[in-house]
């Protein structure tokens, strides 16, 4: 609250609010309002899909209800039919991250730090990234033949052009200044690398990281439904083709939670990466 007094000079004087004299408990009426909203939305989504389903507002064949969809996911999970899909898919999900991810922080921190290189392979990859990924997939089956490394190729390739252009960004917009302070202390390269660069750079790399970890599931449920005898994505193709479309629902739940994990796993460790970057969501900030 802003206050004017009436005298000669203005003077404002500004009260503090609740925010500001009691910021711990402010802090949790935000975050417990922040969560709820996050729990409320997609569970008054899924109530409004079961009322439908059990009204008869749309066809519970093509699209089963919530509980049908969950109760059918339960009995393969105790079955153990669902998970050596899961399984399969998150075996391609992490070999083709892990080295989609080194290859493009490597070739991103070269770039980034070397001009030469940058322009001497900057326009090659620029032409490669524009390539839809899936239209790689008939060059990596026939590099690979079948099984498991058309998969984790398939999700190197997209994993390494997400980290690739984050880190080569990162590295280039590090300010002079820092670059400056490093050499004026007589930092060698090595030194450089780890005080100066991988600090400023870090964060922005690990954004790129974690859009990377969304993109990678969605390119191997692609995949799997266009070339592969197991997995997620073959569990919904399949299913769809066999009109078991609660079983298509099973598939397509494991997906988005596969992914939410995997993205919120790579949040987590970009925290604790770097503990001096903002955290995002806004914790800590209100």
């Amino acid at each position: 609250m802003t206050t004017v007094l009436p005298d000669r000079e203005a003077v404002l004087v500004r009260r503090p609010g609740a925010r500001e004299l009691q910021p711990v408990r402010a802090h949790r009426r935000r975050r417990t309002l922040e969560l709820s909203l996050a729990v409320a939305v997609p569970l008054l989504l899924v109530l409004l899909w079961q009322l439908a389903a059990s009204s008869a507002w749309i066809d519970d064949r093509v699209y089963p209800a919530p509980s049908t969809i969950l109760a059918d996911g339960w009995h393969r999970a105790a079955a153990g039919n669902l998970w050596p899909d899961v399984w399969a898919t998150l075996r391609r999900v992490l070999a083709g991250y892990a080295v989609g991810t080194a290859t493009g922080y490597v070739l991103g921190l070269l770039m980034g730090s070397l001009p030469l290189v940058r322009a001497a392979l900057e326009p090659l990859l620029d032409a490669l990234y524009v390539v839809p990924k899936l239209a790689l997939l008939p060059v990596f089956l026939n590099m690979f033949g079948l099984g498991e490394g058309p998969q984790v190729a398939l999700v190197a390739a997209t994993v390494f052009f997400f980290v690739w252009i984050s880190t080569m960004s990162a590295v280039i917009a590090v300010p002079a200044g820092h670059r400056d302070a490093g050499r004026a202390f007589g930092a060698s390269p090595w030194q450089m690398f780890r005080h100066v660069l991988l600090p400023a750079s870090l964060p922005a790399v690990l954004v790129g990281a974690r859009i990377a970890a969304g993109v990678a599931v969605l390119v191997i449920v692609a995949s799997e439904q266009i070339a592969a005898s197991d997995g997620l994505g073959h569990l919904i193709f399949d299913s769809r083709a066999l009109f078991q479309n609660d079983v298509m629902f099973v598939g397509i739940v494991c997906v988005a939670v596969l992914g939410v994990l995997f993205s919120e796993l790579v949040r987590i460790a970009g925290r604790l990466l770097t503990p001096w970057a903002p955290r995002d969501r806004g914790r800590g900030q209100s």
